[in-house]
């Protein structure tokens, strides 16, 4: 085969790497504030801070403390936040229906924002997890095991909900077959035809999603269980292009792979095979290890989180919902 490279020594790849702005002129991938969601976690009340204890620097925050992080976004152009909610366990019942009262946490958080922020991206998970008693993503049988046509009507419910407060982007997370058709269906028939869905299409019942669950009060209500009949065997690559092809088919507009760092080779797949916005999230177990690491000095901060956001670039993901994304961009401005 012929090579289109000059051998050595009139081939020195080193030449492009000799100074600064040689390696900034030829630099193939590059990360911005613009490839950023960022997650919060928000809970009910008046001037609520929790720091989230297994996620250092990370905290649940009433609505009123939300909105100064919405300014921040603004400012150091993060184009979105993504919502996750702190239900009191009062609320939380074996069917889930706090998720699609109308005057619950998320609607009015949504309304807030959107009032507030009206430029600034809104997403919100789509999910039932945070809302019921035994902290599965969908409703149980008497034998435990999760229904799915039963699940998807309530996520529907939910969805509309939250299409109804005004919400950008909502993001199936619950890996239910058949959901985003629903969901599509169910948005067109109210006409509410802006709405976006990124879906949450390749889950991998990963160990990785510790700290969040920690974050929304969920675990407690997991205990031993697992998640492992809905969300995707961590051994599976072929079935997560099946995955995203169906939900393309159902009529998402993007697609995400989650975890993120564990997975860049299903980033790089998907991207390959569909060529669609596709997404990256890194997960509050990526960031707590190197937030750990960091803070025993086993690594440099910045350093490490700045090139694992730009892992998720070069494997293709057009953007990137983790939990650095203010620091990151501060980082990036200076």
């Amino acid at each position: 085969m012929t090579s289109f490279f000059a051998p050595y020594p009139h081939g020195r790849p080193r030449r492009l790497r000799r100074d600064e702005f040689t390696r900034n002129l030829v630099r193939e991938h590059a990360v911005t504030a613009n490839d950023f969601i960022y997650p919060v976690f928000v809970l009910d009340g008046q001037k609520q801070r929790q720091p989230v204890a297994s996620m250092p620097g990370v905290e649940r925050v009433s609505i009123d403390l939300l909105l100064p992080v919405a300014e921040q976004c603004m400012k150091l152009g993060v184009p979105c936040l993504a919502l996750f909610p702190v239900i009191d366990q009062s609320l939380k019942t074996p069917d889930g229906r706090e998720a699609f009262n109308p005057e619950g946490l998320v609607p009015r958080t949504v309304q807030r924002l959107k009032k507030e922020f009206p430029e600034l991206g809104v997403m919100t998970d789509v999910a039932l997890d945070p809302f019921t008693s035994h902290g599965q993503d969908g409703l149980l049988d008497e034998t435990g095991y999760i229904l799915n046509d039963e699940t998807v009507e309530v996520l529907v419910k939910q969805a509309l909900t939250q299409a109804r407060a005004g919400v950008d982007i909502v993001a199936p997370s619950d890996m239910m077959d058949g959901r985003i058709g629903a969901i599509r269906q169910g948005l067109e028939g109210e006409r509410h035809i802006h709405t976006r869905i990124m879906a949450y299409s390749a889950k991998y019942a990963s160990a990785f999603y510790g700290p969040f669950r920690d974050a929304v009060g969920s675990s407690s209500n997991l205990g031993k269980s697992n998640k492992k009949v809905y969300q995707m065997d961590p051994g599976n690559t072929d079935e997560a292009l099946r995955e995203v092809a169906m939900d393309l088919a159902e009529g998402a507009d993007m697609v995400m792979v989650k975890p993120g760092m564990p997975y860049l080779d299903i980033v790089r797949r998907v991207k390959d095979e569909f060529k669609v916005p596709t997404f990256a999230y890194q997960v509050s177990g990526e960031y707590a290890m190197l937030k750990a690491a960091a803070a025993n000095g086993w690594l440099d901060h910045d350093l490490v989180m700045l090139e694992s956001l730009l892992a998720f670039k070069r494997a293709g993901a057009d953007g990137i919902l983790t939990y650095f994304a203010l620091d990151a961009a501060r980082k990036l401005r200076s």
